[in-house]
This record gives structure tokens, sequence and C-alpha cells, in this order.
């Protein structure tokens, strides 16, 4: 409470402060959004033209602009994607300027003017936005559109296994990444073992990464920040968009509820691997006694709805819910089973945007989040006339489960100063276990009692973005947050500082340091996401996660061609992060006392080192656009308990990784892309040797079994990471096909997949049994694949 208490003084310290700096200015405040269906556009720039003072807008579509006392003055809307405008408005007190731009893609012709958008002029660095347009453009795996595979492509952001949509960020892990949708934290983000993301892009607006320079309402991650926002809904008609693709079909409905006043969306998505495969197996165990029914689908819902409740109030409900299943189920005369996964996403929003002001507006939010995670074998003996002999039955479920309540304030008490507040606080309820198995020849002592945690984080922060002189812009601010669990509460303060110093026009040097800490753990084996990882809590054993993290660089804007170039270079430091002890695992039921060991014993802690630069080159719009990324970077661990207490590289540790990405708009109707990637192969850790030996195995699974003797394979290694996998590259080509029907437009799109079918290494294996010998193979898992599609707009 104390810690709030000083927040809160603090705010009140710079708002008293910026009051006065306000006096004798007015105000121009308002909404940008897209013409027609009043799509609200965060991120878009106001400027007054011919002057450095300008500000952009917040997550909902926002401005707040003070002008020094005038008679006139002409001012500049602009966004990625939409037509400049410029409006020049009388000078005579506080006013509401609401805009409607255009989209680019509805004009015959786009005159390009002499001002532009400077993207060194802005104090935050380490941060990258794709337009959604452009991400439906690029080529993609089995013709899916996928929002983080997209990501992966960007500096900085290393890719794991092939095909996977994991995300590597300057060295962190997948549990470091904070990925927010509409407000509500997605814990697992990925569909089909990971090889596509939960996210459609048909539903989603906006898209923004923030790798470095955190600013202090951002908490709960180490190493970066996905934030997505779904569309609200068009207000003017009815519009609509989908697909069928190889593997799924999607559509999305978006309209107005009440003209100009609300409206909703409603996206859907759903494979059909299980429908199209049913009938040939059927007809490939036709006449069998002895059958099997494997089947795989995941789907997934987008909803929201919004009301507008007056010139001052919005109301917003969204929700995002989404499951994979998989099964195999086996019958014949002497048995029968039945097994499988499942797992799934599950939030919803609720928002209300209230203007206090012309310069102050705030957003709170309620928001539910959960995921869970569960598998099971069920196996029935028979005696072959159709009796029940046996019986035996596993299951094993994880869940995390979050309700929180955020309010945000943005304050902008004059041109040169943006003041960011607000109060988070999260209940957090884990189940990272839970195991249950019965049946006739299963020792009830394998059955693991249920642990549930209870915890409280709460975050409290204050920024300001202040233009101290023309040529300097500093963004300061604090986070305090808290933890509470098992009696136990942990303190700790964030400060974040980043400032940009203009060198020369349109050239910018950023500097910029932030502390992270986290609370909530991903323990994972595999390093690639399956649903099988652990989300787990701090306690009283278990440390938060922490970080500092310094980055340095400069930006350049060329107005001709249209191209942005940043080059960063970052350090970073990470203490307690977590990691499974050697041989231990999500799943521990053999062994003596296997029944009272808790997922705490079975971890470690360690530090954590990434270092390296960053060079990209971006063009967002115009004929040709893309981007060219280059990252060189080092990450180390350490653990005290593991390698012999040596220092090793993780495996997705990468030296190099490139990225290319090209869209070139031969005409209206034909649209080109390609992309080509990069890697240096992952850190991996192999056998330097094996040899025929002995051990000691329990007969059962209850404690004080006997035991006995058995030959077995023995395996030695001489460290971690002591084999470095080849290196990755593939090209992926796309073509699309646009015409404009009299009611819709229509899109064909045919893709190649890993285009000269490049043999990518997925894992490697020894094989002991070869002649006498240990040999090492590689195996790969997508060769060149092509892909169709069929998209339509309405």
């Amino acid at each position: 409470m104390k810690q709030c208490i000083s927040i809160a003084l603090l705010c009140n310290f710079l708002l008293c402060i910026s009051l006065h700096a306000a006096a004798q200015r007015i105000t121009i405040s308002g909404f940008i959004k897209e013409a027609g269906s009043q799509e609200q556009l965060p991120g878009a720039n106001v400027y007054i033209a011919s002057t450095s003072h300008g500000t952009a807008t917040n997550t909902y579509g926002f401005y707040s602009l003070t002008l020094p006392e005038a008679d006139s003055a002409i001012i500049s809307f602009s966004c990625v994607g939409y037509q400049r405008q410029e409006r020049k408005i009388q000078i005579k007190g506080d006013a509401q300027l609401n805009v409607w731009l255009i989209p680019d893609n509805q004009l015959d012709e786009v005159i390009v003017q002499a001002h532009r958008d400077d993207p060194a002029n802005s104090v935050q660095m380490s941060q990258i936005d794709v337009p959604i347009q452009q991400i439906k453009k690029i080529p993609a795996f089995l013709g899916e559109k996928d929002v983080l595979k997209v990501l992966q492509l960007m500096p900085g952001v290393q890719k794991g296994t092939e095909g996977q949509t994991g995300l590597y960020v300057r060295g962190g892990g997948p549990d470091q990444n904070l990925i927010i949708l509409d407000d509500a934290v997605v814990y697992n983000a990925n569909h089909l073992f990971g090889f596509f993301s939960v996210f459609n892009s048909d539903a989603i607006k906006s898209v923004e990464l923030t790798k470095g320079g955190f600013p202090a309402r951002y908490g709960g991650r180490l190493s970066s920040v996905v934030e997505m926002n779904m569309k609200e809904g068009s207000k003017d008609r009815l519009h609509g968009e989908g697909g069928i693709g190889l593997l799924s079909s999607r559509l999305t409905l978006e309209g107005p509820i009440r003209k100009e006043k609300s409206s909703f969306l409603l996206s859907a998505r759903r494979t059909y691997v299980d429908v199209l495969a049913a009938p040939f197996i059927a007809h490939a165990q036709k006449g069998q006694k002895d059958r099997t029914k494997p089947g795989y689908y995941f789907y997934d819902l987008n909803a929201k709805v919004n009301f507008d409740a007056g010139k001052k109030d919005k109301l917003y409900l969204s929700g995002y819910f989404g499951r994979d299943k998989f099964y195999f189920r086996e019958k014949s005369e002497f048995y029968r089973s039945n097994s499988g996964l499942d797992w799934g996403n599950a939030t919803a929003t609720l928002r209300w945007n209230h203007l206090f002001s012309q310069r102050l507006f705030a957003n709170s939010s309620l928001i539910f989040s959960n995921f869970d995670f569960g598998t099971f074998n069920e196996f029935i003996d028979l005696n072959g006339e159709g009796s029940q002999i046996g019986y035996s039955r596993f299951q094993y479920n994880s869940r995390i489960r979050d309700l929180s309540f955020k309010t945000d304030f943005d304050y902008y008490p004059s041109s040169r100063h943006t003041i960011k507040f607000g109060l988070q606080h999260i209940f957090h309820r884990s189940t990272p276990s839970a195991l249950a198995v019965a049946g006739s020849e299963i020792d009830a002592a394998a059955n693991q009692p249920t642990e549930i945690f209870d915890s409280f984080e709460t975050g409290a922060y204050a920024e300001d973005t202040w233009q101290l002189f023309n040529a300097l812009k500093v963004n300061a601010g604090i986070r305090l947050s808290t933890f509470r669990t098992q009696g136990k509460t942990y303190i700790r303060p964030e400060p974040r500082i980043s400032t940009a110093i203009e060198l020369a026009e349109d050239v910018s040097m950023k500097l910029s340091y932030s502390t992270m800490n986290q609370y909530v753990h991903l323990l994972s084996n595999t390093g690639i996401g399956l649903p099988t990882d652990l989300w787990v809590p701090a306690t009283k054993k278990i440390v938060p996660q922490r970080s500092d993290q310094f980055a340095g660089g400069f930006t350049r804007y060329l107005e001709r061609p249209e191209l942005t170039v940043t080059l960063e270079g970052y350090y970073k430091r990470m203490n307690h992060i977590l990691s499974y002890k050697e041989g231990a695992s999500f799943l521990n039921i053999e062994g003596e006392n296997s029944n009272e060991i808790s997922w705490q014993d079975n971890v470690t802690a360690g530090r954590g080192w990434s270092y390296g630069a960053e060079i990209l080159v971006q063009k967002k719009s115009g004929k040709l656009s893309g981007w060219a990324g280059y990252t060189l970077s080092w990450t180390r661990w350490n653990f005290s308990e593991l390698n012999f207490g040596k220092t090793f590289f993780p495996r997705h540790d990468r030296r190099h990784d490139i990225s290319l990405v090209g869209i070139y708009e031969a005409s209206k109707r034909i649209t080109l892309s390609a992309n080509w990637v990069y890697g240096t192969g992952n850190a991996l850790t192999l056998p330097v040797s094996t040899y025929d030996g002995v051990m000691e195995k329990f007969m059962g699974l209850a404690v004080g079994n006997d035991a006995h003797l058995v030959n077995t394979k023995m395996t030695e290694y001489s460290g971690r990471s002591n084999f470095r996998a080849e290196a990755f590259h593939r090209m992926d080509i796309a073509i699309q096909f646009h015409k404009q029907k009299k009611r819709y437009e229509r899109t064909w799109e045919i893709a190649i997949y890993n285009a000269y079918s490049r043999k990518n290494p997925f894992f490697y294996d020894v094989d002991t049994e070869h002649a006498g010998k240990n040999v090492l193979k590689k195996y790969s898992l997508f060769p060149i694949l092509p892909s169709f599609s069929y998209n339509f707009k309405f």
C-alpha cells in the first residue's frame, strides 16, 4: 500500500508541474479513425506543419495536442497505409477535432506530400510494427497467414525449430514474451504443436513488438512485449472476409449493431484434417477386426462488440476462445484403448474508455485469461469374447488462470509532455501438476496430489515523455511491482529511461535502460513451446526472474526511397532463470517416493547473458515494400547444478540470423512476394559415446518395491551444447491474383514453402546399432511444400 501511495504522490507532483507549464495554451484533441468503417487508428501521427511539435494516437486512436497561442495552425494527420490529411484551424480555444483517414487502396492515385512521418523523432527504440495488410501478402507456411511467424523475420527475434512459432527475443525464452490480445495475456500461442499461432490475422487490427527500452506501463516479462488489438467492427455496413486453404477455412464478419453507434466482429477458423482423413482411414481398414482411429483438429473464435456511450465514453467487450484436440483410438478382440491430448486458451476483456477532459484520457479493463492442458490414456483388457478382464487409466492436467483489473491514464499537459500512469492487479491461480492413475495393475502411489498456488501480482507505474529541447526527448518512468505467494511478498522497483538525441535532420541516436521482473515461469524440456510445458509461479523457494537491459543505436529516415534504417546494440543480464535439473521432466511417475516429489524439487535457477547487434532496413509502403534484417548475437547460461557448473550456450543461441522480405505490387491484379532466411544452427547436446552397462530398476511404482539388475545401454556426454547443428536457410515465394467482382474481391494465392527444398535439420539422433558404430543421423521435416488458397472480401 505504501508503494502505491508513493506512486500516486509522484503522479500528482507531475500533474501539478505540467498544469503550470500548460498555462496560456489551447488544446486540440479527438480521435483518428478509418473512413467508412470508423475503426480507430492507433499510432497515427499528429504534427503541426513545419514544426517539431507533435504526438501520436494511443491504443484507442485518441490524441491530444496542446498548442501555443497563435491565430491559426496547420495540423497534419497521417498513418501508414492511409492518405495524409492537413487541416487549417483557427485557434480560438480548446476544441475537439475528429479525423477520418482514407485507406490508400481506395485511391486511384496517392500524392506524397513534402511532409513525412519521421521515426527518428520518436523516443521509443527497439519497437517494430508491421501493417496487417503487409502480413497478408508475405508467403505463408501451407497458406496460413501467421502473425508470430512474421515477427520471427525481424532482427533480434530468433526462430526456434523449423516451422515453429516460438519467439526467442534477444536471448530470452518463449515464456519471457508478454503476448497481449486486447489487454488479456495469452499464455500458449500455439496451434498444431507449435506450427501455427492462435492469432487469426483477419481479426487483428494492429501488431506491435517491443524488445527493449520498455516503457514503465509494461511489466511481468523479461524479453519482449507483443501487443495486439482486435478490430472493432465496421460501423457503416456489413463487411466480411475469409478463405479456404489446405489445412483450414476461416470467416470473419463485422458490421453495425446500431449504425454509427455500435458494431460487432465475429471471426472463426477451423482445420478439417480430421474430416478429410476419416473416409480414407475407414476405407483402408474395411473388413479388418483391428481398427485404429487417429484424429486432430483445432479451432479458434474471436468476438468483439463496442458501444459509443456518448462523446466521452466507449465500451468494449471482446474475447478469444481456441482449442486443439488430438486423439487416437484402437479396437480389437483383446483390448480397447483411447488416448489423447487437448489444450486451449480462453480470454475475455471488458474495457471502458472515458475522456475526463481534452487532456486526460482513461482506459479501465476487467480481464480473464485461462490456459489448460490435459492428456489421458485409457486401456481396457478383453478376453476375446467382449468381456472386460482389466482396466487402467492415466490422466494428467495442468492449468493457469488469471483474473485482473487495470486502469491506465494518458495525460497531455503540453506538446512537450505526455504523461502515462496507472495500476494493475492480477490474481493468479496455478495448477502446475495434477496426475491421477487407476487400474488393477497400477499402484495408487503413483497418484500425485493436486497442487494449487494462489498468488497476487500488482504493478503501479508512472512515466513521462518529455521533449526537453528540440533535439532531445526523454521517456523516464518507474514501475513498482509486487508479488505475494505462500505468505511471502516480493517488492521490486523497475526504473526505465529512454532518450532520443537528434544529431541531424532525420538522424537520431537513442539510448535506453530498463529493469524487468517476471513472476510466472515456463518449465520446458524441449525448448520448442509444446503444450506439455508447465506454467508455474514464483514461490517461497522459487525466486522471481529479473533482467537488466542496456540498448543503444541510431535511426535514419530516408525520404527517397521511403526507408527507415535502424542500427542497435544491446546487453542483457538475466538472473534466477529456471530450468529442469538433469533428467527431470514435467512428469515423474517412476522411482522411489515419486508421489512426494513436487515440481519445485525438479528445477534449478541460474543466470544468463545475451548481447549483440541488429540492423533493420524497412519500407512499409509503396509498389515495392518489405525489409532486410541481420542479427549478430551471443547467449550464455550458467547453472550451478547443470553442466558441472560450467557456462554453456542454450539451444536457442544463434550467432548469425538474416531475413530478407520483399513484396512487389506488379499491378492491381498481381502481387509477388518472397522471403529468404538464414540462421546459424542450434546448440545441441549429443552423446560422445555409448556402452553396455548394468543398472538397478525398481519393479513397481510403490515405495519400497524390490529392485533388480538389468542390462542397458549407457550414454556418456561431454557437456551441454557440445554440438552445433547445420546452418538453416530457406526461401518461400508466393503470387496472388486479385480480381474485383461486382459485389466482392477475390484472391487466389499460390505459394511454395522451401522453394529449393533445403533439408534443414529438425532434430538429430545417434544410431548405436549401425554395424557396431555410432552414426549421427539428421532428420528433416519439410521438403518443398506447395500450397494454394482462395480468399474473398466484401
